[in-house]
């Protein structure tokens, strides 16, 4: 039987991904999304047209903080099970909004929560994020660490929402999955991240602003194994049901910026200028994922190492280039 699942942040990088998925597999699908102007609506509106072609794919303009909204759009629907991935993303922009930051992702989960419970749905998977860890020295990073210390306004708000489902577990018996998602990349990323920034500027010859000696570094991971790790996390609710677990996603593996600027410049094909900075607060001095949990729990597996996705993204930011022009 076909899954009834509420996607939010459908419109966005990883959230229209997702809803194509499920949409491909089967599934009917209602997608929310407030278009936030952080990065252009025409992105995120060209990011759905496969979906908006599927006659089992409906449309949300709605807030997810804006609980009345959403009982009075989504009144005559049911669900099997929400997806939450609708977020004010970005470590730096949060230092410059702390405050819509806390209403977009801790006051928005809170109310997807909530409507969960009014709703009747049992199930719950939330888009956590790998910043919650800070800087623990403790490598790689195992969601067994209760050291956690997030160092800016946007890894708090996603350990607030962390919390969050911990509470309605307990209270209400919410089947929860929260996956820590680390440095997710590919088709359709947004704007202001790294891969996509760094490939735009190359590709015009610009110069490259790089905080730091290119020594930090991420676990990157590719949009599809991110996909698959949702998709498993939104099955694993149904055949494991009133569980609550934290789980990583990641690439398992860190890579340097430097290292990542040399991949790039060898998929644009032109040398990398660099405008070297100062770190910014908030940024940390690296990422990687410990996968085992992921791997015996949801059959997680990444397949795209950074050397394949890479040339991958820069033959799509070629395409995608021409056709916003």
């Amino acid at each position: 039987m076909p899954e009834r699942v509420l996607v939010t942040g459908v419109a966005g990088f990883i959230g229209s991904h997702v809803a194509e998925r499920l949409l491909s597999r089967g599934d009917l699908v209602v997608g929310v999304d407030n278009f936030d102007p952080f990065y252009p609506r025409e992105e995120k509106e060209r990011n759905l047209t496969a979906a908006l072609e599927n006659p089992s794919f409906r449309l949300v303009e709605a807030n997810c903080a804006d609980l009345r909204a959403l009982e009075d759009e989504l009144a005559h629907d049911g669900f099997d099970v929400i997806v939450h991935l609708a977020a004010k993303a970005g470590v730096r922009p949060s230092l410059e909004d702390p405050v819509g930051y806390v209403e977009a992702n801790v006051v928005g989960t809170q109310v997807m929560l909530e409507l969960a419970r009014r709703k009747g749905v049992e199930r719950f998977v939330f888009g956590s994020s790998s910043s919650v860890y800070g800087n623990s020295p403790r490598v790689p990073f195992t969601e067994a660490d209760v050291g956690c210390t997030p160092i800016s306004p946007y890894a708090a708000t996603k350990a607030a929402g962390e919390i969050l489902c911990r509470t309605y577990h307990a209270l209400y018996g919410l089947g929860i999955v929260a996956l820590r998602f680390f440095t997710v990349y590919g088709p359709r990323q947004r704007p202001d991240l790294a891969i996509r920034k760094f490939a735009t500027l190359m590709l015009r010859g610009d110069p490259l602003p790089v905080f730091g000696d290119g020594s930090s570094e991420r676990d990157y991971t590719w949009i599809d194994d991110i996909t698959s790790g949702v998709l498993a996390a939104v099955d694993r609710t149904a055949r494991v049901p009133g569980e609550c677990e934290v789980i990583n996603l990641g690439g398992n593996r860190s890579v340097s910026l430097k290292r990542l600027i040399e991949l790039l410049a060898a998929a644009v094909g032109s040398e990398a200028r660099l405008d070297v900075q100062q770190v910014q607060p908030g940024d940390v001095v690296r990422t990687c994922a410990d996968i085992t949990k992921a791997s015996e729990l949801l059959g997680y597996y990444p397949s795209v190492s950074i050397e394949e996705g890479i040339p991958r993204f820069v033959e799509w930011m070629r395409q995608a280039m021409a056709e916003y022009r």
